[in-house]
């Protein structure tokens, strides 16, 4: 126990020093609905010791539930009103231009692990997809002993850029295709190897979803993926390290009868209604990787760029079936803690079943064919798993039965609160 070792703040937070290795695992798109289809069937046995021994409840998320916004929270600690990222795109009003939320320079405030190590710390973080690396690394110098990278590119790391090198080696793993379950399992045999080797203080895993957004819980293509995660988290927790489970966001089933994805595309009726160009409708979940979702989730964001106002567009969307609720920007940032400069005039939220895209003939749905549309983005898809595999002190037993737990405390009871 480094009991001399004194407690870092960050953004406002105090952190006392890890009794242990502390392990934050990031489960991208891990719905609860899995947890609970493979706890009942007793393939999960790690999982379901760290909750009977140790501390598990289902927290709310970021809005909106995607990854970036939730990934930030959870390593910043802090809701989106403060770090800023509410999406993995917003619109630049200056230009009238998308543009992407995922530099280092739009997250505002302290990441916990750069601050650990700016301590003395020894800190690790891996992340399935690059997107997030440079955001989760921000102010992170990786000379001083720390590691930094994706499995993404896993096979292109080097000392300068990412602390580390060789990674295919180390974990004796072929570099992943990004649409595997390999993407993640390499985040996490990463892991495990350094935590043997190196035994830093701190280390944040973040997978990726492809596998949700493919398989519903009750399909083999999950049970295998949750049966390999669970002996990697059997293996971190054998290591005597506090291991941490939390998830970014939810995942539904949005698609009709026929497997048709059921979407509402907003910006050719906002067109048709106001005129081409007059409203703009910005899906925050798009990224590079089209076969996941489409750029198709349960929150949108829609810009007045002419003549229609706010109060216009908004009565005009609240009649559509499939919508869960429609807000304007004070009322949504007020709602869910989001950062008011990023966000758009009207926010727009989808029921569960349903997914809102932009204009039809701007989205690639290529990769979808085959399956059922599984994707996220909503309320309804806000819920997430929260497990500690170590018993909370009495302080955090009171704390987390005072009110609904946000994922971004889950570094806060990982450290502070775990016995």
């Amino acid at each position: 126990m480094n009991t001399n070792k004194p407690s870092v703040n960050v953004n406002g937070t105090d952190y006392r020093w890890p009794l242990r290795p502390v392990v934050v695992v990031c489960i991208d798109g891990g719905d609860p609905a899995y947890l609970r289809q493979f706890l009942s069937e007793g393939v999960i046995p790690n999982i379901a010791r760290f909750m009977h021994q140790g501390f598990s409840t289902v927290a709310d998320g970021t809005m909106p539930s995607f990854t970036c916004p939730n990934n930030m929270s959870i390593i910043t600690g802090t809701p989106a009103s403060k770090h800023g990222i509410s999406g993995n795109f917003y619109l630049d009003t200056a230009t009238g231009q998308p543009v992407v939320m995922t530099g280092p320079e739009l997250l505002r405030g302290d990441t916990i692990i750069a601050k650990f190590a700016a301590a003395g710390a020894r800190v690790v973080s891996i992340t399935a997809k690059d997107k997030l690396r440079k955001q989760l690394g921000k102010n992170l110098d990786v000379s001083q002993g720390h590691v930094s990278f994706s499995s993404e590119f896993a096979d292109k790391c080097t000392m300068a850029e990412n602390g580390i090198e060789n990674v295919l080696d180390f974990v004796g793993m072929p570099q992943p295709d990004m649409y595997s379950m390999e993407l993640s399992l390499l985040v996490l045999e990463a892991g495990i190897k350094l935590l043997e080797q190196k035994r830093p203080d701190l280390l944040y895993l973040s997978l990726t979803d492809f596998v949700q957004h493919k398989f519903a819980p009750d399909e083999e293509g999950a049970r295998t993926f949750y049966q390999a995660l669970d002996a990697c988290f059997g293996r971190l927790a054998a290591q005597d390290a506090t291991v941490a489970l939390i998830a970014d966001h939810g995942m539904n089933d949005k698609s009709n009868a026929d497997g048709q994805p059921n979407v509402i595309w907003l910006q050719d009726i906002l067109d048709a209604k106001f005129g081409k160009g007059d409203a703009k409708v910005i899906c925050p979940i798009t990224d590079a990787f089209v076969a996941h979702h489409g750029a198709l989730g349960g929150f949108v964001r829609v810009w007045c760029r002419g003549k229609a106002t706010p109060k216009q567009i908004m009565e005009v969307v609240r009649n559509i079936d499939g919508i869960e609720s429609v807000m304007d920007k004070e009322t949504v940032c007020r709602e869910f803690d989001m950062p008011a400069d990023r966000e758009g005039d009207v926010a727009v939220i989808a029921r569960a079943n349903v997914c809102i895209g932009g204009a039809q003939a701007d989205h690639d749905l290529k990769g979808l064919e085959g399956h059922r549309l599984r994707t996220h983005g909503g309320t309804s898809e806000i819920k997430v798993p929260f497990i500690v595999n170590f018993p909370l002190n009495d302080i955090y037993k009171l704390k987390a039965g005072a009110s609904t737990l946000k994922s971004y405390q889950i570094f806060d009871f990982a450290i502070n609160g775990t016995l």
